[in-house]
C-alpha cells in the first residue's frame, strides 16, 4: 500500500514538474514575441530562444520520466494542461485586441 502510494505520488509530482517546464515553454515564447518583434535582430532572438527553451524542455522531461513511460506521461499532461490553461487566460486580451481593431480593407 506505501508503495502505491509512492508511485501516485511521484506521477503527481511528475505532473506538476511537467506544468512547471509549460510555464518556462511558453513564457518564454510570450516574452520572446513581446520583445523580439520590437528587436532589430529578431530572428537572432527567435533562434536563441527557441534554442533555449527546447533545451531545457528536453533535459527536464528527460529527468522527470527517468526511463519510465508513466512519469514522461505524467509530465506532458501537465505541459499540455498548462498551454490550454494560457491559452484560455490570454484569450479575453485578443477578443478585447480584435473588437476595437478595425478590419482592413486591403492587403498591404
Amino acid at each position: 500500500m506505501n508503495e502505491a502510494l509512492s508511485d501516485w505520488l511521484t506521477l503527481v509530482l511528475s505532473g506538476i514538474a511537467g506544468g512547471v517546464l509549460g510555464v518556462i515553454f511558453f513564457g518564454g515564447l510570450w516574452w520572446t514575441v513581446r520583445w523580439g518583434v520590437a528587436s532589430q535582430r529578431a530572428a537572432f532572438w527567435f533562434l536563441v530562444s527557441w534554442l533555449l527553451r527546447m533545451t531545457i524542455v528536453a533535459a527536464g522531461f528527460y529527468l522527470i520520466s527517468d526511463g519510465h513511460w508513466d512519469r514522461l506521461l505524467a509530465g506532458l499532461f501537465g505541459f499540455v494542461l498548462v498551454r490550454s490553461i494560457l491559452i484560455r487566460l490570454t484569450r479575453p486580451l485578443a477578443k478585447l485586441n480584435t473588437a476595437t481593431a478595425k478590419e482592413p480593407g486591403h492587403a498591404p
